[in-house]
């Protein structure tokens, strides 16, 4: 096992730079998963370490080793692809086993090896099938196991389940948590899919056009994002995001008022905010309710969502703000008709002109 250190990593593709000066440290046996936008650079940035993309500067150190000009297979890493890309005229044995054949593996230990892996992975009993008698959950166990056989320092995964349907990619998370809780290994994984990450991860870093917007453990990109691409990226729904301006700003709370006037408190860090600053007021759609304390939204309903366990609002209010409320199952809310939502003040998020986020009392 082994931690992985990036050191200023920069990779550009003609003209346009995807990756401006990556920094980050991945802990031994961490689980780390990549998350953004389209475009953002975490399959680059995954690919850098693999060593499948050559750097146009900074270093990749694994297991305390410099690795940057090394070849993926002097890196001591083992990489799942999104295609299975499996061989088909192979048994699962077979595939499982085939790099330990070309590296001339001892017969007896890549035997040893491919059992402990299809064990681990529940496909013992698939072993002399070919890939076209499996399942799609199937055969991505088997391109896991011929990672695993490899007994890689670390695992990186990219968007391992995206070609599964919704139902199996739920399975497969839990089983790739559990993989991971008996492997012990080092594991990358990047994924476009934030519940994947919120349930997967120790710790997920957010990137957004070549750069890291913020590390932490899923809550606490949750609870506390650092700015409002976070606010709105990490969450689903995503955060409501209101213009808004402080009217009075006190000692751990402050007053903000939206363009169409709705007043409600924040709790903000003294001295962090001032009467007068443009801000932007987030609050998570769970935190919305039509009863309780704190400042009050009023806004129209034109559609709803009932999902059985919670109904879904969503609403306009004056001057062009868009909410959606996350209301108990029981509520239906007819299209067009008014609500008013409470935002208790310890939930109400600010950010700067910048988009960054007030420190919170």
């Amino acid at each position: 096992m082994a931690g992985v250190r990036l050191s200023g990593v920069r990779k550009s593709f003609g003209a346009v730079e995807v990756l401006k000066g990556v920094d980050l440290e991945i802990a031994d046996g961490e689980f780390v998963v990549f998350v953004g936008p389209s475009g953002c650079g975490k399959s680059t940035l995954l690919r850098t370490i693999a060593g499948l993309e050559e750097l146009d500067g900074g270093a990749v150190e694994i297991g305390g080793r410099d690795v940057t000009g090394l070849s993926p297979s002097d890196r001591g890493i083992a990489m799942v692809f999104q295609s299975y890309a499996l061989y088909p005229h192979m048994t699962v044995r077979e595939n499982m086993g085939f790099a330990l054949s070309l590296a001339k593996v001892d017969k007896a230990e890549a035997k040893r090896r491919v059992d402990a892996a299809a064990e681990v992975l529940n496909i013992t009993d698939y072993l002399d099938r070919k890939p076209k008698a499996l399942s799609g959950g199937q055969r991505q166990r088997v391109a896991i196991g011929r990672a695993i056989v490899r007994e890689p320092e670390v695992f990186l995964f990219d968007e391992p389940l995206s070609n599964l349907d919704a139902a199996l990619r739920v399975r497969m998370r839990y089983e790739f948590a559990s993989l991971h809780q008996r492997l012990g290994t080092t594991m990358i994984y990047v994924t476009h899919d934030q519940v994947e990450a919120m349930t997967l991860a120790d710790r997920i870093v957010v990137l957004n056009a070549g750069r890291i917007e913020q590390v932490g453990a899923p809550m606490e990109l949750y609870e506390r994002p650092a700015n409002r691409f976070v606010a709105e990226f990490i969450g689903s729904p995503k955060m409501n995001l209101i213009p808004a301006e402080v009217l009075e700003a006190g000692s751990g709370q402050v007053t903000v008022k939206t363009a169409s006037g709705a007043v409600l408190p924040a709790s903000v860090k003294a001295g962090a905010a001032r009467a007068g600053d443009k801000v932007t007021l987030g609050v998570r759609p769970e935190h919305l309710s039509t009863e309780g304390p704190g400042g009050a939204l009023t806004a129209t309903t034109t559609f709803v969502e009932t999902l059985g366990h919670a109904t879904y609002a969503y609403l306009e209010g004056g001057e062009g703000e868009t909410l959606t409320a996350q209301l108990d199952g029981a509520a239906r809310p007819a299209q067009g008709q008014s609500l008013t939502l409470k935002a208790p003040a310890e939930k109400v998020q600010l950010f700067d002109a910048d988009g960054r986020a007030f420190e919170r009392a």
